[in-house]
Order: structure tokens, then C-alpha cells, then sequence
């Protein structure tokens, strides 16, 4: 397939959580599509930006630590990106964090620093991105063209989980801004939708994946038998940014091999 008919040629994604994990995942399968990905984290993505090439994409690296950059600073992403590329076409909040303890034992630290990263840095990233948009991008744009947003939200967007209330809390709230920005900006030619994801082989589940009796409970109740890998989000969210989703928004997609209809 050549570049010019693969079908995300000419776009820019901007992807957070680049260096690993579903971040990463994205990032090669929208690079296999023809897209200009940017990748944004605060750690090496290397790693990422040679995988996104031998695929034969192109891939940028903004190292960028969401923790702390505050609204301004993640306004001032937006437009040193747009500066260089004259657009962006979608947008992928995948960086996020857990903490794995009592919720008698959480930290007022602990709390504020997983909100921050999991809720606060996706909704401020999404609303630069839209400001961008709405006063300059929607203009310029070709009349069909929308800007897609795609979060990524968790199964505990829907259960309670155990040891993780921080983490339940900010993916909770990751389900609910989704709906809300797809309520207000809908009429913007803005789709916001997020993806649950459910059991997948990332870092941030290897914890649980290397203990025994654990992992054979969760094995146990996925209907598909099997833990999820970053490549099977990574079909959602290529669909989600895709023209076939134009008309999904406010969409919590569940990819979870049956977890939830369990």
C-alpha cells in the first residue's frame, strides 16, 4: 500500500505515554497507517520511534513529564506542534499511573499524583487541542474534516477494583469527562471517545501478571482466556480516529476479551 492511500497519510496524532505499553502500541499501528505520530512522555521513547519507522511511519519524539507541566505548559505543546506541522488530526491520552495499595495506607500525595496525571493532564491537554480547533483549525480544515479525541479509560470506569481507589477514581473520571467534552464540543466537529480497556500485557499490570494465584483468577474470567496486548487496543483506537467512527461520541468501547459481559 502505498503512502499515499494508507488511510491516516498526511495526519498528526499526538500520543501520550508513548514510550511503552498501549502508547506505544498506538503509535506503531498509526505509523503503519501513514500517520505523523508525536509521541509525548517524560521517559527515553526511542525504543517507540524505532518501531514506529521499521513499520514505516514517521515519529517525533516531545519529551514532555505530564505530571507536572501545568495547563500553560501543555497549551504551549499544542502550539509549538501546530507551529512546526500546521495541524494536529487526533488526539490519544494514554499516559497514566498506578499505585497498588490499602486505601488505608494512600497518601495524600499518592492521590493528588494519580489524579493529576490519569484526569488532569487528559482534560487539559484535550481542551488545548480544542482551543487550537475551534479558533483555528476548524477554519482552515476541509468542511468533513473533525478532530478526534480518544481517551483511554479502564474497566474501573465501571468496577471498584480492589487496592487501587486512585486509579479507580481518575479512570472513573476519564469516563466522565469523555461524555461531558462529547456533549459540549460535539456541534465543534469534535469526537470524544475513550477506550476501557481490560487485562493487558503492559508494565503497569506486570505486578499482578507475576503473581501465580492472581493472574490464574483474572485468566479465569476473561471469556477469551487470554490477556490482552497493546495491538489489540490499538485496532480501537485506529477506529476511533477513523471516518467510520464520526458518528460515535461520548463511546466507552470495552476491549477486554469479554470481561465485562461476564
Amino acid at each position: 500500500m502505498s503512502q499515499e492511500t494508507k488511510p491516516f497519510s498526511g495526519k498528526v496524532v499526538l500520543i501520550t505515554g508513548a514510550s511503552r505499553g498501549i502508547g506505544q502500541g498506538a503509535a506503531v499501528a498509526f505509523g503503519r497507517e501513514g500517520a505523523t505520530v508525536i509521541g509525548v512522555a517524560r521517559s527515553d521513547q526511542s525504543e517507540t520511534a524505532s518501531a514506529v519507522e521499521a513499520a514505516g511511519g514517521s515519529f517525533e519524539a516531545a519529551r514532555v513529564d505530564l505530571l507536572e507541566a501545568t495547563a500553560a505548559d501543555l497549551r504551549a505543546l499544542v502550539a509549538d506542534l501546530v507551529a512546526r506541522h500546521g495541524h494536529v488530526d487526533v488526539l490519544l491520552n494514554d499516559a497514566g499511573m498506578i499505585l497498588r495499595r490499602p486505601a488505608l495506607e494512600v497518601t495524600e500525595e499518592d492521590w493528588n499524583a494519580v489524579l493529576r496525571l490519569n484526569l488532569s493532564a487528559t482534560f487539559f491537554l484535550s481542551q488545548a487541542v480544542a482551543r487550537w480547533w475551534v479558533h483555528e483549525g476548524m477554519e482552515k480544515a476541509a468542511p468533513e474534516a473533525r478532530l478526534k479525541i480518544v481517551n483511554i479509560a479502564s474497566l474501573l470506569s465501571f468496577q471498584g477494583g480492589i487496592l487501587v481507589p486512585a486509579y479507580t477514581a481518575s479512570k472513573s473520571g476519564v469516563a466522565g469527562i469523555t461524555k461531558a467534552l462529547a456533549n459540549e464540543w460535539s456541534p465543534l466537529r469534535i469526537n470524544v471517545n475513550a477506550i476501557a480497556p481490560g487485562y493487558i500485557v503492559t508494565e503497569n499490570t506486570r505486578q499482578i501478571r507475576e503473581d501465580e494465584a492472581r493472574n490464574k483468577a483474572i485468566l479465569d474470567r476473561i471469556p477469551q482466556g487470554r490477556w490482552g496486548m497493546p495491538e489489540d487496543i490499538a485496532s480501537g483506537c485506529l477506529y476511533l480516529a477513523s471516518p467510520q467512527a464520526d458518528y460515535l461520541n461520548g463511546t466507552i468501547l470495552n476491549i477486554d476479551g469479554g470481561w465485562l459481559g461476564r
